[in-house]
């Protein structure tokens, strides 16, 4: 391993592509659409399977990478990795079991995958797979933050025996290459996982949009909760990867009976989390991804300190971009620190005079992605499924770490646009049908996690033809 440097390590100025091939790639890839679209699937999903293979071969290789590139510590880039493997797997099966439908479908042609670099493999490789089994050709553009990893991906799907012309990798800034693939009229389907923002420009381009937007998650504590797990599962949803998920807790509601001693228990177990390099096993947090990053984050640390009280900050290590874990308090819920994304590791403690008004501060925001709550109180767990307005609820744990196929991912409003990824229905939004399915029946599903076999996981119908994936705790 390359010593701790905190920079990416890759010069991205000397791999990224320029205009004039990303635009020789998108034609290229129209024409190698044709012979993969004739393809069949079994021939598809053996391509996924023999790439999992070597991502599981190679996965402590590729931790290592993750870790150097974005700053996961190694618990974090295992998990990434792993999950891309999860995605290959799932989704060369789900291939198969569309194909035994035998309804007259098609690819949609060209796919452009734009990904982020908060989940530089996993989610790279679930819209890059799912392109390709379905019988797309693929224009893969990583995050420019994460060039090196996904270099890497590219190679592990060349050498799986993916045909030249089908797969073509290009870094390039978003506002350059990105901004070519989104218009260009020669692709036929954009994958994108970023920014609100930039997501809601692609999809104002009027082009067919399946999109995964951000966040700002909230956990509500009530009465009965065990203290103890609702600790333990705010810090980690809220501080895990430095807050850079789009899943991270943004906001902890807590009810009055336990504000108090649930304010106590996070500082001090906020004070315990350490800071520095990823490398060293003790160290929870890392860097945050870049300079721009951390500004931004820190305009909204000086913002929260206008709009409530700064209740914790832990103490910087010293290093470049290392944010500690900051909490705040006496937060309206109109305040920007309280409704904007920060993406950063800030979490926003709130008090709700009760359950009714908790999750009316829970559902204030216009994202709806994730959300939790803590409670031993059947009624209240009931309440939560009925009218928590998230694509992923989770009771009694942490609201971060979707397990594919049996916790599909996704949200409602500005958090998503399509069906969840890693779950039934995605693979259809890649092909053309007469018939798109109808959304899933409420059904149970066996969880396949290690450390959580007592978990109750199904899906419920839900609005826009998303669904709500509930996990449940059994206490």
């Amino acid at each position: 391993m390359t010593p701790f440097r905190n920079e990416t390590p890759a010069k991205f100025e000397e791999k990224a592509a320029t205009l004039e091939e990303a635009a020789r790639a998108v034609q290229r890839a129209r024409q190698g659409a044709r012979a993969w679209a004739e393809t069949s699937a079994a021939d598809r999903s053996s391509l996924l399977l023999r790439a999992a293979e070597i991502l599981r071969r190679d996965r402590s290789h590729l931790t290592a990478w993750i870790l150097l590139e974005v700053h996961k510590n190694w618990k974090e880039a295992d998990a990434d990795v792993c999950e891309a493997i999860d995605f290959l797997e799932y989704y060369a099966r789900e291939a198969l079991r569309i194909a035994e439908e035998g309804l007259p479908m098609k690819p949609a042609g060209v796919a452009a995958v734009i990904a982020p670099w908060n989940f530089p493999l996993a989610i790279l490789a679930g819209m890059t797979s799912a392109a390709l089994v379905t019988g797309n050709a693929v224009l893969m553009k990583p995050a420019e933050q994460s060039p090196v990893i996904a270099q890497r991906l590219f190679e592990i799907l060349g050498q799986a025996g993916c045909p030249e012309g089908v797969l073509h990798f290009l870094p390039g800034p978003g506002e350059t290459v990105g901004d070519l693939l989104v218009r260009s009229p020669e692709v036929d389907l954009v994958c994108f996982t970023g920014s609100k923002e930039v997501g809601m420009r692609i999809a104002g381009l009027k082009r067919r949009v399946l999109a995964e937007m951000g966040g700002k998650n909230a956990i509500v504590v009530d009465e009965t909760a065990d203290l103890e797990r609702a600790v333990e599962g705010t810090i980690l949803s809220a501080f895990g990867f430095q807050g850079q998920k789009c899943s991270a807790c943004s906001r902890a509601i807590v009810l009055p009976k336990v504000y108090d001693e649930f304010r106590e228990r996070l500082v001090e177990a906020a004070k315990k989390i350490r800071v520095g390099d990823p490398k060293e096993p003790a160290n929870f947090m890392g860097p945050v991804i870049d300079g721009e990053a951390e500004a931004k984050i820190r305009r909204y640390i000086e913002i929260g300190k206008t709009e409530g009280k700064l209740l914790f900050q832990g103490e910087s290590p010293g290093e470049p971009r290392c944010i500690p874990p900051t909490i705040f308090e006496a937060v309206p819920s109109s305040a920007r620190v309280a409704r904007e994304e920060i993406f950063g590791p800030v979490v926003c403690l709130m008090r709700a005079k009760d359950l009714t008004e908790a999750i009316r501060i829970a559902n204030g925001v216009p994202y709806d992605l994730t959300g939790g709550l803590f409670s031993r109180d059947p009624e209240a767990i009931r309440r939560a499924r009925r009218d928590f307005e998230v694509g992923n609820l989770y009771i009694n744990r942490k609201i971060t770490g979707a397990l594919v196929a049996c916790q599909p991912f996704g949200g409602y409003r500005v958090s998503s646009l399509g069906f969840k990824a890693g779950g039934p229905e995605y693979l259809y939004q890649f092909l053309e049908s007469p018939k798109m399915p109808e959304p899933p029946a409420r059904r149970e599903l066996p969880s396949v996690a290690p450390d959580e076999r007592n978990e109750l996981v199904y899906i419920k119908e839900g609005p826009r033809l998303l669904g709500k994936t509930i996990c449940e705790k059994l206490i």
